[in-house]
């Protein structure tokens, strides 16, 4: 597998990762209470802060050929 497509699909988990921290912030916001609510929020700021790191990996890695 060449560097470019290894960067493309870490970059798509990293997308993945900042999605999946979308859907759960508002469901512990709107749907969940209580722990449960506190639980899906902390592993959704954990993969918010996973999903922007990677996207910055991937931005200052600069380009391939």
């Amino acid at each position: 597998m060449s560097e470019s497509m290894l960067k493309m699909w870490i970059s798509i988990a990293g997308m993945v990762f900042l999605i999946l921290a979308i859907g759960l912030i508002v469901l512990s916001r709107h749907k969940l209470k209580g722990i449960f609510a506190i639980i899906v929020s902390f592993f959704a700021y954990v993969s918010l802060f996973l999903g922007g790191i990677i996207i910055l990996y991937i931005v200052f890695s600069g380009p391939t050929i």
